[in-house]
């Protein structure tokens, strides 16, 4: 059975980003004119899932707002012809794909957001995408992994090699290598210290699951910070099945993080051509004053 659902965890408090999160959700903040949503959206999309479920929360309408229809605004738009452009743009956003809501009622972490979407998912494998990251690459991470999971039938993880300094922000894998780019999971730690790391090979949001981790969802305890621990889940099913860690291509923004936010606008704003050849000009002038 091939990947065709996913669930986008979009329920928590974006507490690193206040005081704009007090009413905006964190995965709407904008990459100059398009949410941080978007782009996860569009890798489900480009990676051949055709049905989302997003986990939203407490002040998170702006979401289900943002991918809805709009009609006053089309039929403003479509009053004047010089916004044909905008008026297909805001079409095609409500028109992407079929897209679910499930509320989490509490915060009780990442395990539980998950834990939300299992009368949704059935039996099937499905994919997670956490809503605050933007990867990019010709070949969208989630669709690398979901190649990893037909070849092995297995849940696979996206990993990355992260700095001493952020180790602790990660679950870090121990893992077996099999061939490039791909381990076998043997362990996981959440947000270990540096003495404690088996690796400096993080999980980042990407994953592929096979319907058991479900399961070991229910049977998981609450962890750090009182929450339920997509991690923990995650060792409890490597304990019955094998699981992969994938060191996926593409260049990773953590858009949770503010650097990391900043880092796309500046990127993303280096790609188009009406903003290019200002921004350069402005980043020249910076490094001129700073000298």
């Amino acid at each position: 059975m091939t990947v065709k659902k996913a669930v986008i965890p979009a329920a928590g408090l974006g507490t690193r980003f206040l005081p704009v999160t007090k009413s905006m959700p964190k995965e709407m903040l904008p990459i100059i004119d398009v949410p941080v949503i978007h782009y996860v959206v569009k890798e489900a999309l480009a990676s051949g899932i055709d049905d989302i479920i997003i986990i939203t929360g407490r002040s998170k309408r702006a979401i289900e707002d943002y991918f809805d229809d709009a009609p006053e605004l089309e039929m403003h738009l479509a009053k004047n012809p010089k916004n044909k452009h905008l008026l297909a743009m805001v079409q095609e956003i409500s028109s992407l794909c079929d897209i679910h809501y499930i509320r989490q009622k509490e915060p009780l972490g990442l395990g539980d957001a998950v834990l939300r979407a299992e009368k949704h998912i059935c039996d099937e494998p499905f994919a997670v995408l956490l809503g605050d990251d933007i990867i990019k690459n010709d070949t969208p991470c989630t669709r690398q992994l979901i190649d990893t999971y037909n070849r092995y039938r297995c849940s696979v993880l996206a990993v990355e090699e992260v700095s001493d300094a952020m180790v602790s922000s990660y679950g870090i894998i121990k893992g077996k290598p099999l061939e490039d780019a791909l381990y076998l999971l043997e362990d996981i730690v959440e947000k270990p210290t540096i003495e404690d790391a088996p690796s400096r090979m993080g999980a980042i949001g990407r994953y592929v699951f096979t319907p058991e981790i479900f399961d070991c969802l229910h049977h998981t305890n609450r962890g750090v910070g009182g929450e339920i621990q997509l991690t923990d889940a995650i060792r409890l099913l490597n304990a019955r099945q094998n699981i992969y860690a994938y060191e996926f291509s593409g260049r990773r923004y953590d858009t949770g993080d503010r650097m990391g936010y900043l880092e796309a606008i500046i990127d993303m704003a280096l790609e188009q051509d009406d903003l290019r050849g200002e921004l350069l000009e402005y980043m020249r002038g910076i490094v001129g004053r700073l000298e």
